[in-house]
């Protein structure tokens, strides 16, 4: 199909994931201009069927071949998978949206959140990165900030969602939660990090590690956020430090954000506007009615959200933001999304 068409073949890899359900639901609700769609899973979930559109559409194994005469293919089923699939759904004519790990930091590749780096897409080989969740909330946030006050450090603190690590975890999260209070011995599988050596309740606890650690004792998470964030705002050099933390709640990603601007001088007042005129992004900052977005408050929206905006008392170009995002939407399949209304309305299907 050519791009000139007003319609699209697209497939979704990893279909029947968290983020892949989620990514099915929004393009149904985006009234995307879907011609045809491929649910693409493992061999075990072949043969399935999914309701798309009010239609059941079966569940087909991600294979080469089945990329041929797709569109837009929408992966997240683990970098594993995406190494494998991404370069031959390309090879097929395929333009991949890629969830996870797997392209972000590849020279070649774009790592996009569209309210921050838009543009970058149409340089595009073939594949487009969709950023770590929790750096695409951090960065919808910054990005207001970058443009009017110029950004010299960041530092965030995470609060994260045990939807982050899938649906085996949020499952665990509920098993232990009915076993502590029943006074039951907690049994412990998957987080925080399931291939790990340890393990740890999750339940009525605050596990500081997500995902594996590496050599300078930060963990794979954190350093995703750091990269990330460098790339994605053209900021190579601009200090960035994480330390990321799963709670035992079941959707969105909360931080605390503390960052410092160029310009000294900017009001409180200054920067809540900024956020009352930016894509993407919704205040939500009241300290006299207690209004501030929380995870639950989050939950099925869209938009990032952000409260408690203080300035630092010490520092006079230090800023504190508290930031809240739906991670299996904004984190994941509406940016997804997104960047592939972004590929078709510029016309960006082809280099």
């Amino acid at each position: 199909m050519s791009q000139n068409q007003q319609s699209y073949h697209v497939a979704v890899v990893g279909a029947t994931g968290a983020v892949g359900q989620k990514m099915i639901q929004t393009l149904e609700a985006q009234n995307f201009p879907i011609d045809k769609i491929s649910l693409l899973a493992s061999e075990r979930s072949a043969g399935k069927k999914v309701l798309f559109n009010g239609e059941e559409v079966e569940i087909k194994e991600a294979l080469p071949e089945a990329f041929e005469g797709v569109d837009i293919a929408l992966f997240s089923a683990g970098g594993s998978i995406s190494k494998k699939l991404a370069p031959e759904a390309v090879k097929r004519g395929a333009v991949v949206v890629d969830n996870t790990s797997a392209y972000r930091m590849d020279p070649e590749v774009p790592l996009v959140v569209p309210e921050v780096n838009e543009e970058d897409i149409k340089e595009h080989n073939g594949i487009i990165a969709n950023p770590n969740c929790s750096t695409i909330q951090m960065v919808a946030a910054l990005e207001p900030i970058r443009e009017a006050y110029g950004l010299k450090r960041v530092i965030v603190s995470t609060y994260q969602a045990v939807s982050g690590a899938g649906n085996a975890a949020a499952d665990e999260l509920k098993e232990q939660s009915q076993s502590f209070l029943n006074g039951d011995e907690l049994n412990a599988e998957i987080l925080p990090v399931k291939g790990d050596e340890k393990h740890y309740p999750i339940a009525f606890n605050a596990l500081p590690q997500i995902d594996v650690f590496q050599d300078n004792g930060y963990t794979f998470e954190e350093m995703k956020m750091i990269n990330e964030t460098k790339k994605i705002m053209h900021l190579t050099e601009l200090p960035v430090s994480a330390t990321c933390v799963r709670l035992p709640f079941f959707t969105s990603h909360a931080e605390s954000v503390y960052v410092e601007v160029e310009q000294e001088g900017a009001s409180v007042g200054q920067i809540k506007e900024l956020f009352q005129n930016a894509p993407g992004v919704v205040l939500e900052d009241d300290p006299e009615t207690q209004t501030y977005p929380t995870p639950l408050s989050a939950e099925g929206k869209r938009d990032v959200f952000i409260g408690r905006i203080r300035q630092d008392l010490d520092q006079a170009n230090g800023y504190h933001l508290w930031v809240v995002s739906d991670n299996l939407l904004k984190g994941a399949a509406w940016n997804s999304v997104q960047i592939a209304q972004s590929i078709i309305e510029n016309n960006w299907l082809k280099k």
